[in-house]
């Protein structure tokens, strides 16, 4: 990503390139202490190894309110959460997207029309990772 070839006030960023600079600067230069200790500006995501450690708890006490919920036990935690690092960095309006074409084809096509679901979904995740990989290509070389 070549930011000088945007055009002036542009909305897209390039934020791998920022990740990595904001990464550098938090692990080297400033310290994990001074961003994520108790007056840190981040202190509060501390919190969050709490809710991690209470999340699989309360996923196992819906299991045994709700046991013949078949869908409760199915709740991975770890892997939904740990999916969310994997994720490229993005803007919200990524995110939104995905959410959205996610909700659309995996819950109310699979629900509806699950024998379109059968026969297509397959064949549009891959043409949606193609298009993403088509664009990267294209904008790189653009850009």
């Amino acid at each position: 990503c070549h930011k000088d070839l945007l055009p002036e006030g542009s909305p897209w960023t390039c934020p791998s390139d920022r990740v990595f600079f904001d990464a550098s600067v938090i692990w080297g230069l400033v310290g994990p202490k001074r961003i994520f200790g108790s007056l840190g500006d981040y202190s509060a995501m501390n919190w969050f190894f709490l809710g991690g450690a209470i999340g699989p708890i309360l996923v196992w006490l819906l299991h045994k309110a709700f046991p013949k919920q078949s869908w409760i036990p199915l709740i991975n935690l770890p892997v939904l959460l740990g999916a969310t690092g994997m994720m490229p960095p993005a803007t919200a309006m990524n995110f939104n997207a995905w959410m959205v074409v996610g909700t659309i084809f995996n819950f109310f096509i699979f629900c509806y029309r699950k024998k379109w679901w059968q026969r297509y979904n397959y064949v549009l995740s891959a043409a949606l990772d193609a298009g993403v990989a088509f664009m990267a290509a294209a904008l790189d070389w653009k850009m």
